[in-house]
């Protein structure tokens, strides 16, 4: 198998985990104003505190995978974004500090406090993750070395931060179907009555944006006119989208859960499928950073397998074990965030 090929499709199973993972304790944080009283927020907070912090080993990982797969992308990236980047750590960096301080103090200005910087900062990284998305998909100025050669401002483009509102919203429905799987009584009905929501909301910024992308962003179509058989990707994630809230009415969240993992993992694949062969997209075709063009040497790849081979399968195995120690409904006690 090529090399190359096999580095895009493993750098994005890596991202794909992040977003799975990662997005619905991002979440948890965009739901984290709307509990009511003081003990449902810190159930909110030990819902992810056993596991949040690990969710991040697959961003790290992606990123690890992504220098060393294809330097060039990963250079042109960094350097390009390298304000939002710097936000982005922030916000990451506030989400951490929020939920470690957030229970030190029982005061309520204190709680509030740390409330407030702990939904900001996970509005804030899920807005720049979309943003960031948007713009490789769009297109952004490169010059003839691969270098980005925009503004901060030229970032913010409506197509980008449509598709920022749309991950907001998306990790939103994400965090409420993984709060009624793991809340119980008067809280998980609660909760319930947010997912048909945070659906709706999804759906209405989710159209927006593939429309706005049939439109102005055609490229990421010609793989599905050319080879019709990818239409079975949006159409599979439409239905595990749809299938959430009869999950949900009918009693069964696992399953509600899984299927909002697997819409989740669709909406990634559809921008794989629809930059391929590109890793960034440049306004000038001619200059974007395909996989090929950027991909490391091939003994570097060889190696660079090898070493995936080993460490991957322990990845998920420490993903497994982590979620299967703490599985089941959370209950405060004295340890409890």
């Amino acid at each position: 198998m090529d090399l190359a090929v096999l580095w895009y499709l493993l750098v994005g199973i890596l991202l794909a985990g992040y977003a799975v993972l990662d997005g619905f304790d991002l979440g948890v944080g965009i739901l984290h104003p709307f509990a009511q009283r003081d003990e449902d927020r810190r159930v909110f907070l030990n819902a992810i505190g056993p596991v949040w912090d690990g969710n991040e080993v697959w961003l790290v990982t992606g990123g690890g995978a992504l220098f060393a797969a294809f330097p060039p992308v990963y250079a042109t990236v960094l350097s390009g974004f390298y304000l939002p980047i710097i936000l982005l750590l922030f916000a990451l960096i506030f989400r951490a500090v929020a939920i470690e301080f957030r229970s030190k103090q029982p005061m309520g200005w204190w709680r509030s406090l740390w409330d407030g910087s702990f939904c900001a900062a996970s509005v804030g990284a899920s807005l720049l993750f979309g943003v960031a998305l948007g713009n490789v998909i769009r297109g952004i100025p490169l010059d003839a070395n691969g270098e980005y050669t925009g503004g901060v401002l030229a970032l913010l483009n409506p197509y980008a931060l449509l598709v920022g509102a749309t991950t907001v919203a998306l990790f939103a429905m994400h965090g409420a179907i993984y709060l009624v799987l793991r809340t119980e009584g008067e809280l998980q009905a609660r909760v319930s009555r947010w997912v048909p929501h945070a659906i709706a909301v999804f759906a209405v910024t989710y159209v927006a944006t593939t429309i706005a992308t049939l439109l102005y962003v055609p490229h990421m179509t010609e793989p599905f006119r050319e080879h019709p058989l990818w239409l079975a990707v949006p159409l599979a994630t439409l239905l595990a989208i749809a299938d959430v809230p009869r999950e949900i009415h009918a009693g069964r969240p696992g399953r509600a859960f899984v299927a909002s993992c697997l819409g989740v993992l669709g909406l990634w694949a559809l921008v794989g499928i629809g930059m391929f062969p590109n890793l960034v997209t440049a306004t000038d075709p001619a200059r974007s950073l395909s996989l090929h063009d950027t991909s490391s040497s091939p003994l570097t790849l060889r190696v660079m397998t090898v070493i995936a081979a080993i460490g991957v399968p322990l990845v998920l195995a420490y993903t497994v074990a982590i979620y299967w120690v703490f599985r089941g409904k959370v209950r405060l006690d004295a340890s409890s965030y």
